[in-house]
């Protein structure tokens, strides 16, 4: 492991000792390889097989328990190819792993960009096997070397690069790292400040001031460099997600699976659409999953809100294993949660609590109804989730007659309309009918609402989101994405989020016929 006994049973006090060396540039004192997974640390490699991971087979297998990338005189690679990590984006974080590398050259990829076809761009780690580039940050594809070895640098706005202060003599800190050996990598990212750490020692550390350059989040990747025959192995892969630095948000969305024809359901398009608006909006930061509940463990651990829009009912994702215990330790924590269309239904008895206590309510089976209409919402309540919303009406699958908190206690309606007796044609079911709907039909129905816990977190309900056209509606779509800042307590703007989605949008990433 990397950073020390301290660091791991300490805490507190040790974190701010941490810091105090990294910013002195001074050696961190060693751990030992016996212990495999620290407090709050998540694995993102099995040890046996590629799960989750994503290469060329000619160059990446699993050895000896240990990703290895190899080229060989028979088998070189034309252009630097990459393993890359698909499970999900990295934003702040701290990794932790074990490399070994035996000629050649070699790196880890951070908030990089994947360019197609094993092609990565952006923050590297640099790994070598002579004594040049071992530690040092570089950005492949892009500014180049950002800070050498020993060096902690800031980039301008402006894109220069400024040597701030030493880290330590170059020569020196290389003596530390060991040659066709096992060495240790920390690499922590917090904001725009980035550190590389090699068994106990800062080798180099920048701040990022590029806005326009600079990246908060994206892909994590492995390096098999072009050029000569060599071998380099990871293994001990795992990494700790941190809150983002003051100011920052993080939404997570949670895309479901395929589950109706084209042009409904469409969740996977739906989020990446949502996800390209937010991504605009200064001081926040996205995620996406998709395909149901992430396979990356560290997935939610630093969220500000989580989206889920996907199937419900008894297949809900988030009631299966110990989903529910998950999503309700966070939502203990402060974190904002929400619910779109189908992902608003679980059963009474395992899911309708949580939902009650995260979102104020729930679509109950035998009491709630969803009917396709045209809902006319001719007046909006006052909120930060209506910024900039003018009434609408719009043709969805609006589930209604919601199980809500009793006595709506702390929720507030956002849409409301009143359900034509059409939309009550069908006979009595789980989801079509049912004596206590019926004896309400005329009455005023709230298919979109905000809740506040006691816990200091915040939620959100939307019914509709069957039809994905409706995403091309302007104030459809400013009402969810006004909602999402809102449940991750980011500040909504006066007009609120101010996005354009175009007829060729919607066609985009739709699910495959």
């Amino acid at each position: 492991m990397m950073i020390g006994r301290n660091f791991v049973t300490s805490r507190c006090s040790a974190w701010v000792g941490v810091l105090l060396l990294i910013l002195a540039g001074l050696a961190l004192p060693a751990v030992t390889q016996a212990q495999e997974l620290e407090p709050g640390f998540k694995s993102l490699f099995n040890g046996k097989d590629l799960d989750g991971w994503d290469g060329n087979p000619k160059f990446w297998s699993v050895k000896d328990g240990a990703v290895t990338g190899m080229t060989t005189p028979d088998n070189p690679t034309k252009g630097n190819t990459f393993l890359i990590w698909k499970e999900g984006p990295v934003d702040d974080f701290e990794l932790r792993l074990s490399y070994k590398i035996v000629g050649g050259n070699s790196g880890i990829q951070y908030r990089s960009q994947d360019k197609g076809n094993w092609s990565v761009g952006g923050y590297q780690a640099d790994i070598d096997s002579t004594d040049v580039y071992s530690g040092i940050l570089y950005e492949e594809q892009g500014r180049g070397i950002l800070a050498e070895r020993g060096q902690k640098t800031q980039v301008g706005a402006d894109d220069k690069i400024q040597l701030v202060a030493s880290l330590g003599d170059k020569k020196e800190i290389q003596s530390n790292i060991k040659k066709d050996d096992w060495n240790e990598y920390v690499l922590i990212a917090q904001g725009p400040q980035l550190t590389h750490i090699i068994n106990g020692r800062v080798t180099a550390q920048v701040n990022d001031g590029e806005s326009a350059k600079r990246a908060t989040s994206g892909i994590l990747a492995l390096q098999l460099h072009a050029g000569p025959p060599m071998t380099v192995q990871f293994k001990n892969i795992r990494i700790r997600r941190t809150r983002l630095v003051a100011g920052m948000k993080k939404v997570v969305m949670v895309a479901g699976g395929r589950s109706h024809g084209p042009g409904d359901h469409e969740f996977s398009a739906g989020v990446r659409l949502l996800k390209t608006c937010l991504d605009k909006e200064p001081g926040i930061v996205t995620a996406q999953y998709f395909q149901g509940w992430p396979k990356d463990p560290s997935a939610f651990d630093n969220a500000n809100a989580i989206m889920f829009y996907m199937d419900g009912g008894d297949g809900h994702p988030v009631i299966q294993g110990d989903h529910l215990i998950q999503i309700n330790k966070l939502a203990k924590q402060g974190v904002g949660i929400a619910c779109l269309h189908y992902a608003v239904e679980v059963p009474k008895e395992r899911g309708g609590p949580e939902l009650l206590d995260w979102i104020g309510g729930y679509f109950e089976a035998n009491w709630s109804v969803n009917p396709h209409w045209t809902a006319n919402f001719e007046t909006l309540p006052e909120h930060p989730i209506t910024r900039g919303v003018q009434p609408f009406a719009i043709n969805d699958e609006w589930y209604y007659h919601m199980r809500f908190r009793e006595h709506m206690d702390h929720v507030t309606p956002i849409l409301t309309a009143i359900p034509p007796a059409s939309t009550l044609e069908r006979p009595d079911g789980p989801h079509s009918g049912n004596p206590h709907v019926r004896a309400k039909i005329g009455q005023p129905q709230h298919v979109a609402w905000a809740a506040e816990r006691d816990d200091g977190g915040r939620g959100f309900g939307f019914t509709g989101g069957h039809f994905h056209r409706n995403w091309g509606d302007a104030n459809f779509r400013k009402l969810v994405l006004n909602a999402m800042l809102w449940t991750a307590q980011a500040d909504v703007p006066a007009e609120g989020v101010d996005s354009v989605v175009t007829p060729e949008d919607l066609k985009e990433n739709l699910d495959p016929k």
